[in-house]
């Protein structure tokens, strides 16, 4: 039962991000670099952020309750706040990156372009970002012990998992939404980037009230999703044409000689 538990969680939490990797970048090295090097910009975000929160519990009062409830909020908000500041700094990187390899080709066109950075760079924060939230609950799902015993609630794998699916592709459609913001200096598009990813985090606080979590937590992803689908340059008719298989450019990009 454990073992069953252990890898539909996994299945559900990174299925859809794997498949992602598989069909869309696998194939690129540049872009599994890029990827790679997003995941290592959250890495840094989060060990600054880890380190702050640290010292902060170390010189505050232990014995209180409130205290403690606080300075996990306050790590919550600068977690996020450091993210959000190391994907701008990820973004400034990445221009200077394409601009340096389009002085190295020989061709007219980046690449890589901006949309797609957006796209592997926010894949990149989501796995890294997926993988620390979900890992240590995976590994006690394998056992010993049974969730629900003590009256608690019996879906904490499970709505685990989802929240963590949630989260991953949350942060491919903040990536694109971002890099679309900062390309055309639409700084309000940033701070509802912001904003959405404080609100996010913050309604994990509602857990083990998941309906209180996870249903909010989805809607947000729905709506940014769509957001993130326009920014990226999609539509009504390219979207019809896509799952008719009618769009004769994205057919002849799939099947053209290898």
């Amino acid at each position: 039962m454990t073992a069953s538990v252990f890898f539909g969680c996994t299945f559900i939490a990174f299925g859809p991000a794997i498949a992602l990797f598989l069909f869309t970048i696998a194939r690129d090295p540049l872009r599994v670099i890029f990827l790679i090097a997003g995941a290592f910009f959250w890495l840094v975000s989060l060990l600054l952020s880890s380190l702050v929160w640290f010292i902060s519990v170390q010189i505050s009062n232990k014995e209180s309750a409130p205290q403690q409830r606080g300075l996990l909020i306050f790590g919550v908000v600068l977690s996020v706040l450091l993210q959000e500041l190391f994907r701008f700094g990820y973004y400034k990187l990445l221009k200077k990156a394409n601009e340096g390899l389009l002085a190295l080709s020989q061709e007219e066109t980046m690449p890589i372009s901006i949309r797609q950075l957006a796209y592997v760079s926010g894949l990149g924060f989501g796995f890294m970002s997926g993988a620390f939230s979900v890992i240590n609950i995976l590994a006690d799902s394998v056992g010993p012990g049974t969730v629900g015993i003590h009256g608690d609630s019996q879906h904490y794998f499970l709505s685990s998992a989802f929240m963590t699916m949630a989260i991953i592709l949350l942060h491919m459609f903040w990536g694109v939404v971002f890099f679309d913001a900062c390309e055309k200096k639409r700084w309000w598009c940033l701070v509802i980037v912001v904003a959405s990813h404080l609100l996010v985090s913050c309604l994990t606080f509602q857990n083990p009230y998941y309906v209180g979590s996870l249903v909010p937590t989805y809607i947000i992803m729905f709506l940014m999703g769509v957001w993130a689908f326009c920014c990226a340059g999609g539509s009504l008719r390219n979207l019809k044409l896509c799952l008719t298989c009618k769009d004769k450019d994205f057919l002849l990009a799939n099947h053209r000689p290898r």
